[in-house]
C-alpha cells in the first residue's frame, strides 16, 4: 500500500470523525465526547498532512503538537467560567487568522489560476475580517470595550467604500497577481472591515455574533482548502460554516429578529433604550424565600449570565436536590440566548452534573408556566424581560422570552436593579408576585439552603 492510499485512508477517516463528533455535538449528553471525537479528527489530519507535504520533519511536529497541547490545556483548565465566551470569540479569530495566513503562503506554491487567485482572496478576506472582528467581540465581551453599539455619522458610506476598495484590489490582484501591493491592501481593508462589522453591534446581540463569527472561519478555512487544494480543509470548513449558519439563524430567531437587522440596527444604542420603569420593590430575605420554597410542589429555575458571574451553579443544583427530598418538581429553563454565547447555561449546569432531563427549552416551560408555585431567575433579565410581550416601544418588543411573570410566585436574585446587558429596563422586577432577593446569587441561595438544613 503506497503513502498515498494511507494518506486517503487517513483523510476520510477524519473527515468521518468530523461528522460523527458533529452529530455528537447536538446533545448536551453527548457534546463532551463529540468534541474529543473531532479534536481526535483533526490531530489524525494535521499530522497526516504535514507529513505528505514533508513540510517539516517529525521532531518539529512532536514539538508543535506538544506545545500547542500545553497552551489548550492550561487554557483550558484555567479560563473562567464567565470567560468562556470571551475564549470562543478569540477560538474564531485565530481560526480565522490561520486561514488567512494558509491562503497568503498559499500563492507562494498553488499556482496562479485564476480560480486559486479568487480561493485566496476568499481566504483573506474572510479570515482577517473574522479575527479582527473577533477581538472586538472579545472586547465587548471582557467588559475591555463599551458593550454598547458605536455608530458615527457616514458610518454606511464608509463601509460602502471599504467594499468597494476591497472589491476594486482584488479585481486588480486577479488580474496582475505578481504584484502583492493589492494583496497587501486587501489584507489590510479585512482588518478594518472585520472592525467595522462588529462595532456597531449591542452586547445584547453578542450570542448572534459568535456564532456568525464562527461561521465565518469555517467558510475562511473552506476557501483556504480550496487555495492549496486540500479536499480534507474544504469539508472541515464547510462543516464549520454549516453549522454556524444554522446555529446564527437558531439564535436569530430565538430573539425574532432578522440577522440584517442584528447586524445593521445598531441595537440597544442610546436611542433605543427604552425609559425608566416605575413601580414598587418589593424585597425578600432568604428566610421568607424558604417558607415560600418549602410549601412549593413545582419550581422552575431561570439561569442567566449572573449565575455564572457569582459561580452559583453548584449551590443551584444543591437546592435542587434538597428542594426534591422535600417532594418539589424541579425544572429548569434555558433560554437560546442566555449568556453571552450559545448554549453558555448548558456548559454551567452540566458543569454542576444537573441532569439534562431536567433541562428544558423555552417552548416547554411557558406552556406550564401557570402551575410553577415558584420560579427562580437566576442573574437573568432580558430573556424575562415582559416588556418584550407588553411594550411596543421597548427594542426587546417581539422577542420570544420566557414568561416567569406568570408564575404564581416569582425570585429574582440580583446585586441590584441595573439593567440587563442589552441596557433594557425591566418591568418584572416590580409585578406584584415578584419578589427581589438582593445580593451575591451564591450566597443567596447558600443563605436559602442553610434554612432547609436548619
Amino acid at each position: 500500500m503506497n503513502s498515498a492510499v494511507i494518506i486517503n485512508i487517513a483523510y476520510i477517516l477524519s473527515a468521518a470523525l468530523f461528522i460523527y463528533g458533529l452529530k455528537e455535538l447536538s446533545s448536551p449528553a453527548t457534546a463532551r465526547r463529540g468534541n474529543f471525537i473531532s479534536s481526535v479528527g483533526m490531530f489524525i489530519a494535521v499530522v497526516v498532512t504535514l507529513f505528505n507535504q514533508g513540510i517539516l520533519e517529525y521532531q518539529w511536529i512532536i514539538l508543535g503538537i506538544a506545545i500547542g497541547g500545553l497552551i489548550g490545556a492550561a487554557a483550558a483548565r484555567t479560563v473562567a467560567m464567565t470567560a468562556m465566551p470571551e475564549m470562543v470569540a478569540l477560538f474564531n479569530g485565530f481560526g480565522g487568522l490561520a486561514s488567512l495566513l494558509v491562503g497568503w503562503v498559499a500563492l507562494y506554491g498553488a499556482g496562479t489560476t485564476t480560480f486559486t487567485i479568487i480561493t485566496i482572496i476568499l481566504s483573506v478576506l474572510i479570515g482577517g475580517v473574522t479575527f479582527t472582528g473577533s477581538i472586538i467581540a472579545w472586547g465587548k465581551l471582557s467588559g475591555k470595550i463599551d458593550g454598547k453599539p458605536i455608530l458615527f455619522s457616514g458610518q454606511q458610506i464608509f463601509n460602502t467604500l471599504l467594499m468597494l476598495g476591497i472589491l476594486v484590489c482584488g479585481v486588480l490582484f486577479a488580474l496582475e497577481p505578481t504584484n502583492l501591493t493589492y494583496l497587501y491592501v486587501i489584507i489590510a481593508l479585512s482588518f478594518v472591515f472585520g472592525i467595522m462589522f462588529v462595532i456597531p453591534i449591542g452586547g445584547g446581540d453578542m450570542p448572534v455574533v459568535i456564532s456568525l463569527l464562527n461561521s465565518y472561519s469555517g467558510l475562511a478555512a473552506c476557501a483556504a482548502g480550496f487555495a492549496i487544494n486540500n479536499l480534507l480543509l474544504i469539508v472541515a470548513g464547510s462543516l464549520v460554516g454549516a453549522s454556524g449558519i444554522i446555529l446564527t439563524k437558531i439564535m436569530c430567531k430565538a430573539m425574532n429578529r432578522s440577522l440584517s437587522n442584528v447586524l445593521f440596527s445598531g441595537f440597544g444604542s442610546p436611542k433605543q433604550i427604552a425609559g425608566e420603569v416605575e413601580g414598587t420593590v418589593k424585597p425578600i430575605v432568604a428566610e421568607d424565600a424558604f417558607y415560600i420554597l418549602e410549601a412549593a410542589s413545582n419550581v422552575l429555575v431561570v439561569p442567566g449570565y449572573g449565575m455564572a458571574v457569582a459561580q452559583a451553579q453548584h449551590v443551584v443544583k444543591e437546592l435542587q436536590e434538597l428542594l426534591e427530598k422535600n417532594g418539589c418538581e424541579v425544572v429548569y429553563g434555558v433560554h437560546p440566548v442566555a449568556g453571552r454565547m450559545p448554549g453558555h447555561m448548558n456548559v454551567l449546569l452540566a458543569e454542576a452534573d444537573v441532569s439534562y432531563d431536567v433541562l428544558m427549552e423555552m417552548d416547554s416551560v411557558n406552556p406550564r408556566m401557570e402551575n410553577f408555585d415558584v420560579a427562580i431567575v437566576i442573574g437573568a433579565n432580558d430573556v424575562v424581560n415582559p416588556a418584550a410581550r407588553e411594550d411596543e416601544s421597548s427594542p426587546l418588543f417581539g422577542m420570544p422570552i420566557i414568561n416567569v411573570d406568570i408564575a404564581r410566585t416569582v425570585f429574582v436574585l440580583k446585586r441590584s436593579m441595573a439593567a440587563g446587558f442589552a441596557g433594557v429596563q425591566n418591568p418584572l422586577f416590580f409585578k406584584e408576585n415578584t419578589r427581589m432577593l438582593f445580593g451575591d446569587a451564591k450566597e443567596s441561595i447558600s443563605q436559602v439552603i442553610r434554612e432547609f438544613s436548619g
